[in-house]
């Protein structure tokens, strides 16, 4: 069973390890910096290959496409550590709030392939440039939901409502 297949809390449960694990004072750093500067046309680099191997399901190089997602949100989460999975907090809450543009937030929620990958990274680092977490639950789905399905248009709507209810209370 594919991860965008699984009960959201198999996702759940694998998004919290990652961000445990990458988060954790005993993680080495260097490792985690090469995690975090992961790029997603390049070679993969050791750190990754193990950390993979050790915490990511055991599917998560069926396609050229989920690695580029599992390196997305190993490298995001890197990036955000030690505080970058938050469950209570949504992405479009997170963003939002940190008053992320509107036009990047669009960007991001109508992107597709690389360029989802890329500006989700953006977000990511803009996050954590504002010491803010997420759920990177909403982060995974984003990626790994297949574009056009019911259970993306739904969850496209949720982060959206979230983004402009935060945005609406700001603004009032």
């Amino acid at each position: 069973m594919s991860v965008s297949a699984a009960p959201n809390s198999n996702l759940s449960s694998i998004i919290g390890r990652i961000a445990g694990v990458l988060g954790s004072d005993g993680y080495p750093t260097g490792e985690r910096a090469v995690l975090r500067r992961m790029s997603l046309g390049g070679a993969l680099p050791l750190p990754f290959i193990r950390f993979a191997l050790q915490y990511l399901p055991s599917n998560w190089d069926r396609s050229a496409g989920a690695i580029k997602d599992w390196v997305t949100i190993v490298a995001g989460i890197a990036l955000m550590s030690p505080r970058a999975h938050r469950p209570d907090l949504s992405l479009g809450t997170a963003l939002g709030e940190k008053g992320y543009s509107e036009a990047r937030f669009e960007r991001l929620l109508s992107a597709t392939g690389d360029t989802r990958r890329t500006l989700l990274l953006r977000a990511a680092r803009f996050l954590a440039a504002r010491s803010s977490a997420c759920n990177w639950v909403d982060c995974a789905l984003l990626l790994q939901l297949p574009d056009g399905s019911d259970r993306r248009e739904t969850l496209h709507r949720r982060i959206a409502a979230d983004y402009y209810r935060v945005a609406t209370e700001k603004s009032s």
